[in-house]
């Protein structure tokens, strides 16, 4: 059964853009959404995974769970996904900035 699906993605190659513009809507510029099944879903996530490189990416799409959305991330440099308790929240790195390298002087 087709269900939509949502994929956005940062700094990935103009090829994997074009192909998937062949399933899905892009509505703004790396945001594709369309109603798809979960075998294409599959097979795009798994184009998008192998050839993501520096990018980052993010899939959403519905599954029979308590916020009715299952997520996924691709990329080096993406916030991680925690499951807390059956609730998905999203867990991001503190960016370290030179005031909180400083050590405290006495």
């Amino acid at each position: 059964m087709a269900s939509l699906t949502v994929l956005s993605m940062t700094a990935v190659p103009d090829h994997l853009r074009g192909a998937l513009t062949r399933w899905l809507l892009e509505v703004t510029p790396q945001l594709y959404v369309g109603t798809i099944s979960a075998k294409v879903r599959e097979e795009l996530w798994a184009s998008v995974s192998d050839c993501i490189a520096d990018g980052v990416a993010v899939l959403v799409h519905p599954t029979a769970n308590e916020q009715g959305f299952a997520l996924r991330t691709a990329g080096t440099q993406r916030r991680q996904p925690v499951d807390f308790d059956g609730l998905l929240l999203i867990a991001q790195a503190r960016a370290t900035t030179p005031e909180s390298q400083e050590i405290a002087k006495p």
